[in-house]
C-alpha cells in the first residue's frame, strides 16, 4: 500500500480572450509543469469568459473538490477585469481597495512620475481577509483566500507570482517519471501494455506513438509516487517488449 502524501489542485483561466482565441493560454501549462514538480497533482482545468456568476460557479465547485485552485486573468484595471469581485462573491465578503496594496501601488506609481488614477486603484481590489501574492514584475499583487489563489494573466507576471506563492503551499510527494522507448508501435504493445497497467494500480503508464516516415514506435511512460512500484512495472514492461521482439524474429 502505497504511502505517498496526495496534494490536489485544479486551474480556472478567466477571460473572453481566451475563449474566442485572441489570446494563446501559456500560464496552464507552466502551472502544470510547476506542480509536478512540486508533488502537487493537477485534476482539472476550466476556463471561463469575464461572466461574474459563471466564475462564482466554478470557483465553488472546484474549491469544494480540491485541496488548491489557482487562477488567472482578470484583475488588472478595466473594467471586464472582474475576477476580484467574483473571487469576494464567492466567499460572500466584500470586495474593497486593500490598503497595503494600496500604499504599495501608489509608491510604485510615484518612482515613475504616473498618475496613480482610479483605473490603476482597481488592481488593488481584493476581498476582505485576503492575503497578498507578491509581484516583482509590475508590483500589484495577487491574492489568496482560503485555498484559492489569484493571479494575473500575463505571463510574466503570473510566472511571477507563482514562484513566489509555491514555497508557502504544502506539497505532496513528487512523482516519478520514466521512460521507455518501445521499437513497436502501439497496436503490438496495446492489449500487453493494459494488463501491466492493471497488474500496477498505482503506477500511470502512457504510450506515446511516434512515426519517423517509415515506422511506428511508442514512448511508453511509467510515473509513480514510489521507486519499488516504478521499477517493477518498468521490468514487467521490458519483457514485454523482449518477448514481441522474440516473437517477431521467429516468424
Amino acid at each position: 500500500m502505497t504511502s505517498a502524501k496526495l496534494i490536489t489542485a485544479a486551474m480556472l483561466a478567466i477571460g473572453d480572450e481566451l475563449l474566442s482565441g485572441r489570446t494563446k493560454d501559456r500560464n496552464i501549462g507552466h502551472l502544470a509543469d510547476m506542480l509536478f514538480l512540486a508533488g502537487i497533482d493537477l485534476k482539472e482545468v476550466r476556463i471561463v469568459g469575464d461572466d461574474e456568476e459563471m466564475i462564482v460557479d466554478a470557483l465553488n465547485a472546484l474549491r469544494r473538490r480540491y485541496d488548491y485552485v489557482f487562477t488567472s486573468g482578470g484583475i488588472g484595471p478595466t473594467h471586464d477585469d472582474i475576477t476580484a469581485d467574483a473571487v469576494a462573491a464567492a466567499f460572500g465578503v466584500l470586495c474593497t481597495h486593500d490598503p497595503a496594496a494600496m500604499e504599495l501601488m501608489a509608491a510604485m506609481y510615484a518612482r515613475r512620475g504616473m498618475e496613480f488614477n482610479e483605473a490603476r486603484q482597481r488592481m488593488a481590489r481584493m476581498p476582505v481577509g485576503a492575503k497578498h501574492i507578491p509581484n516583482s514584475v509590475s508590483t500589484a499583487p495577487g491574492f489568496s483566500i482560503g485555498n484559492v489563489h489569484v493571479m494575473a494573466g500575463v505571463p510574466q507576471v503570473f510566472v511571477a507570482m507563482l514562484e513566489s506563492l509555491l514555497p508557502t503551499l504544502k506539497t505532496g510527494t513528487p512523482v516519478l517519471s520514466r521512460s521507455i522507448a518501445s521499437p513497436f508501435g502501439e497496436g503490438d504493445i496495446g492489449t500487453q501494455l493494459t494488463a501491466i497497467q492493471r497488474a500496477h494500480p498505482e503506477t500511470s503508464i502512457g504510450s506515446y506513438p511516434r512515426f519517423d516516415g517509415t515506422r511506428f514506435s511508442t514512448e511508453i511512460v511509467i510515473r509513480s509516487r514510489e521507486e519499488a512500484t516504478a521499477s517493477a512495472a518498468e521490468r514487467d514492461i521490458l519483457a514485454m517488449i523482449a518477448e514481441i521482439a522474440a516473437a517477431k524474429a521467429a516468424t
